[in-house]
């Protein structure tokens, strides 16, 4: 199992696959860090060499922010906006959705389970 900016990628898919499981590389990225080390996108990771590994890691480490650097990087702009006090700040302060989308129905996702309605009678 090639191990690549922390991750253990899947033996048995093809490099451009296993590639996405790294935070920060999408499709397009796997393609174009391929493209740079000269690796074919078609050979599964378990038939890679150490020197097409070692390619692929050098591609990686100069080319892009991956892992725990680009996640520390998102949440530092989270905060930014948060200490600013903009609008996109206080959505997320609030736990709600950022990017203009209703909430009067949906967003389930971002708001929680629904908080059902409590009554309060009076003690007979």
């Amino acid at each position: 199992m090639a191990r690549i900016a922390g991750v253990d990628l899947h033996k048995n898919k093809r490099i451009i696959i296993a590639l996405t499981k790294i935070y920060g590389i999408g499709n397009t990225s796997a393609a174009k860090i391929l493209e740079k080390a000269g690796v074919d996108p078609t050979i599964k990771t378990q038939d890679l060499t150490e020197a097409q590994v070692g390619a692929i890691r050098k591609v990686i480490d100069s080319d892009f922010k991956v892992e725990g650097d680009l996640r520390k990087e998102v949440s530092m702009h989270v905060k930014m906006l948060i200490d600013m006090g903009c609008y996109r700040g206080l959505r997320h302060r609030r736990n709600l959705p950022v990017r203009g989308q209703r909430t009067h129905t949906n967003a389930r996702t971002r708001k929680g389970p629904r908080k059902g309605v409590v009554s309060t009678r009076k003690a007979e």
